[in-house]
């Protein structure tokens, strides 16, 4: 069982998700209005995890789903165990060489903390399967933000390929 919730709002406008700033990996400016009406996986991620295998699974949902409407957003963070301590080069060429990852990578992230970036000061509000808000545990959180805003929480150990997350995203394409 997972637990949803909405940040405000609709992702067409007036969800306060859509104008908070992000970066891409390869420095390019953006916001959230580029998912506007996808569904979208944000994980936090690291190269030196034993969670990066999951890279594996988040690119094949990538490959099955991209054309039905699913947006995957990889944020590395460094926060936890120092497991993504490379530059943006580093991460894309391992990312890219190991995994085959098509997916946008974005700047390396502060996901909890007072340099937590925005984005995740919103998602952290939603709780998990167990009632439970408030910080990233671990490398690999995923919470999949639905096209009407609605965000599902998944904790670091439950795979891409769950049931569980295939489940989720399956009732947000549709």
């Amino acid at each position: 069982m997972t637990s949803s919730t909405t940040p405000g709002g609709s992702p067409h406008g007036d969800n306060p998700l859509s104008e908070i700033p992000l970066t891409t990996l390869d420095g390019t400016a953006t916001t959230w209005r580029e998912s506007a009406g996808k569904a979208t996986l944000v994980v936090n991620v690291a190269s030196k995890c034993g969670n990066t295998p999951q890279y594996e699974g988040l690119q094949k949902l990538y490959e099955k789903y991209h054309e039905q409407g699913l947006e995957i957003l990889g944020f590395p963070c460094n926060q936890f165990g120092l497991q993504e301590p490379g530059r943006a080069t580093t991460i894309q060429e391992f990312c890219t060489l190991n995994y085959g990852v098509t997916f946008p990578l974005m700047k390396k992230t502060n996901v909890n903390g007072k340099n937590r970036h925005p984005l995740y000061a919103k998602l952290t509000e939603t709780p998990d399967s167990e009632g439970e808000a408030g910080n990233v545990q671990w490398n690999f959180e995923k919470f999949l933000i639905a096209p009407d805003g609605t965000v599902t929480r998944f904790r670091p150990k439950t795979q891409p390929d769950s049931d569980e997350v295939i489940t989720a995203i399956e009732a947000a394409l549709s």
